[in-house]
This record gives C-alpha cells, structure tokens and sequence, in this order.
C-alpha cells in the first residue's frame, strides 16, 4: 500500500482525467503533463470529471501500482479548483482527508512567521 513517510510529494493533476487510462497512460500523464518522473517515488492523483473516481498512480520500488477508488456517496473535491499555475501540490495528510471524501478548506499557519515550530492548521470540511 502507500508508505507513511511524511516526505513523500504529492502532485494532482489540473484538469479532470478519463479514468479508462491505466499504468502506461497514466504514466505518460505524469511525464508528459507535469513535468515529472513517474517513477521517483512521489504520488501522482487523478480524478475524473464528476469527481466519483479518484487514482493514484505510483512507484513502490519494484513496479508501478494504481490505487483506484470509486466514492460510494458525494464527490470527491474537484483538485483543479486549487491549481494556481497548473501544478498542484499537496501533503500526504491531504490526500488521506481527499481520498476520505474530505475537502481542505483552510490552511495557515499557527505559529508567528519565523517561529521555529511553523505548526500549520488544516481544516476539513467532508462533503457527502
């Protein structure tokens, strides 16, 4: 399954994605669309256009593995609402609450800038 390691990156892509492509095209997505190499080890989302289906494409060391989650209630929170300049980012903590059937809507930090502890409060709101 996906590793717990808080370093781990997560990009989603900004435009919905038709959920028929698998490992190569999905694949190709991440190479082609976001710049990126698909198998560095970081997690690459897709949803599709009615934000039911939700994938997530990456590299566990020995191949390429698709997670692949239909949401039986509601809809997921449509990612390229978020993109600014095309690329979205996101924490793992994010993409646990986003696979959950959670939308982020806050982030900011609890700490005053400079602070060495720089705590960041995130807030879900669930939408079924």
């Amino acid at each position: 399954m996906i590793a717990e390691d808080p370093r781990l990156r997560v990009f989603a892509r900004a435009t919905p994605t038709d959920m028929r492509k698998s490992f190569d095209t999905l694949a190709a997505l991440v190479t082609q669309e976001m710049g990126r190499d698909p198998m560095s080890g970081d997690l690459y989302l897709f949803v599709n256009q009615g934000c039911r289906v939700a994938k997530v494409l990456f590299w566990d060391g020995s191949g390429l593995v698709v997670l692949h989650k239909r949401i039986s209630s509601g809809r997921f929170a449509a990612p390229w609402k978020r993109s600014v300049d095309g690329t979205i980012r996101m924490s793992r903590s994010e993409l646990s609450l986003f696979l959950e059937g959670s939308q982020l809507v806050f982030i900011g930090a609890l700490s005053p800038p400079g602070s060495e502890h720089g705590k960041v409060a995130m807030k879900a709101l669930v939408v079924r």
